[in-house]
């Protein structure tokens, strides 16, 4: 886990783990808090529970994260209008703020509810589930995440960037060093990455 100021593009501190965690962000914003640095706003890929963790920090989830979480249910050429629609609507994202977003989100919902509504059912069994789980589950998360997809624009002088892209160029550098010394092992491949983030 790195995490880095969006400002200088500076490594503030990373963490090896097998997964993360919110207790591992937390123990990096206390530990980055420690060095007498003020947070001024985080922008992350999502996680539940964060929020909590971090009340009083603006927290902004990244936008581009939101859109690939919507592709991989919907994939990137929908068929049915329902799912094309929401799809464009996720794509679209940055030209809205908060209250408008909720507004065309709402109106998808309203426009699909009874396609949303729509169950199959097991002949033999008589067990029946929602057809288009997919597109119920695009929508929950859109829906869901929208508190936090547009903190951006609600803190405006702090200049919250809306997506992680500048990690996201951090992590395009490493795996084009990393790919180039490919005969490492694990050991000395975790040294690389560690000697690589303490250059930045």
């Amino acid at each position: 886990m790195v995490f880095i100021d969006n400002t200088t593009k500076t490594v503030l501190h990373y963490l090896v783990v097998s997964h993360e965690t919110n207790a591992a962000y937390k123990q990096g914003i206390e530990y980055i808090k420690s060095l007498g640095i003020d947070i001024q706003s985080i922008t992350c890929d999502g996680r539940r529970g964060l929020n909590s963790l971090f009340p009083n920090i603006p927290l902004q989830m990244c936008q581009f994260h939101q859109i690939q979480i919507v592709t991989r249910y919907l994939t990137r050429r929908p068929k049915n209008i329902a799912s094309i629609e929401l799809r464009q609507l996720s794509l679209n994202l940055i030209q809205y703020d908060k209250a408008e977003f909720i507004e065309r989100l709402d109106r998808w919902y309203f426009t699909h509810e009874t396609y949303l509504s729509e169950r199959s059912i097991n002949a033999d069994t008589g067990k029946t589930w929602y057809t288009h789980k997919r597109l119920r589950s695009a929508y929950r998360s859109l829906r869901t995440n929208s508190d936090w997809l547009f903190i951006y624009k609600e803190h405006e002088p702090l200049d919250i960037p809306n997506t992680t892209n500048s990690l996201e160029g951090l992590f395009s550098e490493l795996k084009r060093l990393l790919h180039s010394h490919h005969g490492l092992n694990e050991h000395r491949k975790l040294r690389f990455i560690k000697d690589f983030l303490l250059s930045r």
